[in-house]
């Protein structure tokens, strides 16, 4: 690897890449087992001779801070070394605004429990890496890549055309190519629309539990955000403040209730943004698993005024790490949106993109929603089963026949305590304070099945159901 050195040509040139190697692997710069340039390519870096290097290289090896491998060259030596330290409470001159002290960053989402229920993701193991594979490579001969200049910010037009060709049929939204705008997951578009709509201090609308991140994107740009109690029609329309400017909500399965916005909800809400002057931002993060035979209208394909923006992710169905995403925008928004594109990123990155469009336009989308439908049914089922039956002594199930997840409210102090104890013994619950906006009375939890195989769900089950008894 290269290896920064700078030397002030007044003595001890050995003396000064003997001290600056020395310090960088004891500050961690240079890690065990990293291999360092030969003494002859850092001679002619520093343009020193080769033996100033090689009287500095000998004694960081005779000293154990460097070892030399015959035929493969000169390594850092494997040191029981701590860690390098970072400052809990960094200081300096600068400081940012005032948001940013207190703004939350994602744990650490590879630490799994033994029984993974957390939400928010869809099995890895099911992904169709093969085939990704293979489009993604042919991404990337020349006659893909073409001249390899940036690309337009609205996105890759083949994957434009398939994602509204797939809404108008899975979803009943019409919508045309030129308003659709593809993103680094539903994140972005949620960041684009508040640096379009949203002046500072405007007020934004969300529900109450709800979706986390929408609130701390738009408080992070200058809005003042307001929660909307939930019920079980979904948001109370009559609660929205009169000022509000936008207005958040996930109608097809509420997040983390699960439950659906009602027919009439959906009406009232509509007409009320007319009356408004309102935008609304239809948050359609899981539709796509849906297990009744009954299709629920978007707010999208109701609206008549053009005040809906739909949003949308493949990283929710395929795999997180995608980030890969969509937007649905009036065409009154289309230039400011595909500007604001431009100055955060430019575009999304274009192999990805035509490998995604391929990925849809060859079938391979649907065959794979077709198979993993059938094993997150199956996994529902089971918990729906268990929560009806064993555990409902202790939690209410909040009915829902969609998504990646099932809630349920907890009944008394002690089933919460019991709740608690069984996460310390491996059980991967999620409360509402911790995945959503608020804190409900009675205290709610989230079974995500998005990561979990399905005998594993009956162990984690039983586990729990032990401790819920056990008060």
């Amino acid at each position: 690897m290269d290896v920064a050195v700078r030397l002030d040509r007044t003595g001890g040139l050995a003396g000064q890449i003997y001290r600056q190697l020395r310090d960088a692997v004891l500050d961690g710069r240079l890690r065990r087992d990293e291999a360092l340039p030969s003494s002859r390519e850092l001679a002619e870096q520093l343009q020193v001779s080769r033996n100033t290097v090689t009287t500095a290289y000998e004694r960081l090896t005779a000293e154990g801070y460097l070892t030399g491998r015959p035929g493969a060259g000169t390594f850092v030596n494997a040191l029981p070394l701590a860690e390098p330290t970072v400052p809990q409470t960094p200081t300096g001159p600068l400081t940012p605004r005032p948001v940013w002290p207190s703004m939350p960053v994602p744990p650490d989402f590879s630490d799994a429990p033994e029984f993974d229920f957390r939400v928010g993701a869809p099995d890895a193991r099911l992904f169709p890496y093969a085939a990704w594979r293979r489009l993604l490579t042919d991404q990337f001969r020349p006659a893909a890549v073409g001249t390899g200049m940036p690309a337009e910010p609205a996105g890759h037009t083949g994957l434009r055309t398939v994602i509204a060709r797939h809404l108008r049929t899975a979803r009943f939204i019409e919508t045309h190519p030129q308003d659709v705008l593809v993103t680094c997951g539903v994140q972005q578009a949620l960041d684009l629309i508040g640096r379009v709509l949203l002046e500072p201090g405007a007020t934004v609308a969300i529900e109450e539990p709800g979706y986390a991140p929408p609130r701390l994107v738009w408080e992070a740009q200058g809005a003042k955000v307001i929660g909307v109690p939930v019920d079980d029609q979904g948001l109370i329309v009559d609660a929205l403040p009169a000022d509000a400017r936008l207005v958040y909500v996930t109608p097809s399965h509420q997040y983390p209730t699960g439950v659906a916005l009602s027919l009439r909800r959906r009406v009232e809400l509509l007409a009320w943004a007319q009356r408004h002057d309102a935008a609304i931002v239809e948050d359609d993060y899981d539709s796509e698993f849906r297990y009744t035979e009954q299709q629920l209208e978007p707010l999208h394909s109701l609206d008549r005024s053009g005040r809906v923006l739909y949003v949308g992710s493949f990283s929710k169905v395929l795999l997180p790490t995608l980030r890969l995403g969509f937007l649905i925008h009036p065409p009154s928004l289309r230039h400011p949106l595909h500007a604001a594109k431009f100055l955060t990123d430019w575009h999304t990155a274009l192999p990805l993109q035509a490998a995604m469009a391929d990925f849809v336009e060859q079938g391979m989308f649907a065959r794979h929603l077709r198979r993993v439908r059938r094993v997150y049914r199956q996994r529902h089922e089971r918990i729906a089963a268990a929560l009806a039956g064993p555990l409902s002594a202790h939690l209410t199930v909040v009915p829902s026949t969609a998504g990646l997840h099932l809630s349920a409210m907890v009944r008394g102090a002690t089933a919460a305590d019991a709740l608690v104890r069984a996460r310390a013994a491996g059980v991967g619950l999620a409360s509402f304070p911790e995945i959503a906006t608020s804190a409900p009375d009675p205290p709610g939890v989230v079974f995500g099945y998005g990561m979990i195989d399905a005998p594993r769900i009956d162990e984690g089950l039983a586990l729990l159901h032990r401790h819920l008894d056990a008060g």
